[in-house]
């Protein structure tokens, strides 16, 4: 099968959030994609199969399928708009979250994904001293998501990830705070994975989108995720849908062989 590794979120290789992408004629077994994954040991492996600009989509990590990933769908978005079927300006993914939509515009790609706005619920004891800083706010989507005071907490995290396995070691941990140079910035935390902080997570921004945009009574935003390799979101609250854009650059195009 053909295979595709793309940095998301970033204009420049080595930052943003690397995915691969593999181009099947046919689906597989479920069990040989998960070995293909694992092997492939990047935070999320897209597998798509389609053509005239409408695909069937999965995610895996290398530990399980996944529901929803935003940052492998821009990846498998910018592997068919520039490889597969350049011609073509959008494209429409199937998935375990419905129909998503991505569209290029000049040199930067706007994904149409479900909104997933958390609820506030009472903050874990244990979640302060995991992350080692003061959290004011917990909510639940999929993902927990902690409010924390300022963008230098985000940037400074000492995380526990031991003690954040107790809240549920396969649980995703957001932390987001208000940014110095746009609207907010996050990091993204899953203990029990083999990559444990993702670089840049575009399902997350599914619950970011539509907390900070009731927070900041505004639609439009830009968002940093803050990990070591970075990246930048460009952001739109559509009520039951949400709008993030981002760029993206090849890294390695090549074979696998099963």
């Amino acid at each position: 099968m053909k295979y595709y590794v793309v940095d998301v979120f970033t204009a420049e290789r080595f930052k943003g959030n690397p995915a691969g992408i593999c181009v099947l004629d046919s689906w597989l077994e479920t069990s040989l994609m998960q070995n293909i994954a694992f092997e492939n040991g990047l935070a999320e492996t897209a597998f798509l199969v389609g053509a005239n600009g409408k695909y069937g989509l999965k995610w895996f990590t290398p530990e399980q399928e996944m529901d929803l990933c935003g940052h492998a769908t821009l990846g498998s978005a910018y592997a068919v708009l520039n490889y597969l079927e350049p011609k073509l300006r959008s494209v429409e993914f199937d998935s375990n979250s419905g129909k998503l939509f991505v569209e290029r515009e000049g040199d930067e790609y706007l994904m149409d994904l479900p909104s997933r706005m958390p609820v506030r619920i009472e903050i874990p004891p244990v979640l302060p001293r995991a992350l080692g800083v003061n959290v004011l706010e917990t909510w639940q989507s999929r993902d927990m998501l902690a409010l924390v005071e300022s963008e230098e907490d985000v940037r400074n995290l000492n995380v526990n990830l031991n003690l954040l396995k107790e809240l549920g070691e396969l649980n995703n941990f957001i932390v987001t705070a208000r940014g110095s140079d746009c609207d907010f910035v996050s990091r993204f935390f899953t203990p029990g994975a083999t990559i444990p902080e993702d670089p840049v997570t575009g399902s997350a921004h599914c619950s970011l989108i539509p907390y900070w945009s009731k927070i900041l009574r505004k639609t439009d935003m830009t968002a940093k995720q803050l990990s070591k390799r970075g990246g930048s979101l460009r952001c739109r609250d559509c009520g039951d849908r949400v709008r993030i854009g981002g760029h993206a650059r090849i890294y390695l195009i090549g074979e696998i062989f099963v």
